[in-house]
């Protein structure tokens, strides 16, 4: 693997992307972060990466010439774009050398997924895909706990939004993937993020939809545990939160609150990447698992395609 002194030099990481995530998370974090600097900011719409740039200092880029120019100018590349725009980009930032800091899904289709991890393994570049749970201060170390401590039997996971309910006033509501491809694709990474290091990797899927985008998910693990989820970004705002329990020979565990630190949860990502890409040593939560999020969630999808 490609590796980076991160104690001789800062890790430059560009931005890819201009939108509320960006502009909330990415940018804020990656300008703040003493091991790095933000090396510029790519966007497709030229006026949102000219002001997301300008408030950070930075350079502001679009078009193919832009995106080549930025990674000129960096070490790694960190994406707030949608999954199927994220994918071709993802894979030409690898193919030029560059470390990935992907969103989660990597892509929606399984052929874009594997093209991401392809190109990263050929090109030897460390990646983390930001799983906001894995790396969040109040979330991370309670996963880590319960895969240590096995002997589960079974789980449940539920993920449910409000984003387009009636009267609500969020930003995420207007992405046009988020509405096409619902809960499975948008909270469903999520849910299957703290499930499969503890239960251990999906062997079987069962799908069925509920109301709205509701998706309804019966998966069975490698441990031999199962678990249900429940995903769905279209739900009366009442019925939002989120949940997940573990219940096994040691009794019942359930996640703490305290995983919304988005921005903490973020530094931690590039924390990851930064040691990934200094050491050679793969992280858990890396394209080869963002890639394997998209194969589950596909074949939930299929599933639902024959109902």
């Amino acid at each position: 693997m490609t590796t980076h002194d991160s104690s001789a030099l800062p890790l430059r990481i560009g931005l890819v992307g201009a939108g509320p995530w960006a502009r909330r998370t990415h940018a804020p974090a990656l300008a703040a972060h003493p091991g790095v600097v933000l090396s510029g900011v790519w966007g497709r719409r030229a006026e949102a990466a000219e002001a997301l740039a300008a408030a950070h200092g930075t350079e502001a880029h679009t078009g193919e010439a832009g995106f080549d120019a930025l990674l000129a100018t960096s070490d790694a590349v960190a994406f707030a774009v949608p999954p199927d725009v994220q994918a071709p980009l993802a894979a030409r930032a690898a193919g030029a050398g560059r470390h990935l800091l992907l969103d989660k899904p990597v892509a929606t289709t399984v052929a874009a997924a594997r093209g991401v991890a392809d190109a990263a393994e050929r090109a030897g570049v460390a990646s983390v895909v930001f799983c906001t749970l894995r790396f969040a201060r109040g979330t991370a170390p309670w996963i880590a706990e319960q895969a240590a401590s096995g002997g589960w039997f079974t789980a449940r996971a539920a993920w449910i939004g409000a984003l387009f309910a009636p009267g609500t006033d969020n930003e995420f509501a207007a992405s046009p993937w988020r509405r096409e491809k619902g809960g499975l694709w948008d909270v469903g990474p999520h849910a299957l993020s703290v499930l499969i290091p503890v239960l251990g990797d999906v062997t079987e899927v069962v799908a069925a939809r509920g109301p709205a985008d509701a998706v309804h998910l019966l998966l069975r693990h490698t441990s031999g545990a199962s678990s249900t989820v429940t995903l769905a970004l279209d739900a009366p705002a009442g019925a939002a939160g989120t949940e997940v329990e573990f219940r096994g020979e040691t009794g019942v565990s359930a996640l703490p609150e305290g995983g919304g630190d988005a921005l903490g949860a973020f530094r931690a990502a590039v924390d990851a990447l930064s040691e990934a890409a200094r050491t050679g040593v793969a992280h858990p939560c890396d394209v080869r698992f963002g890639l394997r999020l998209t194969e589950v969630l596909a074949r939930a999808e299929a599933e639902l395609g024959r109902a």
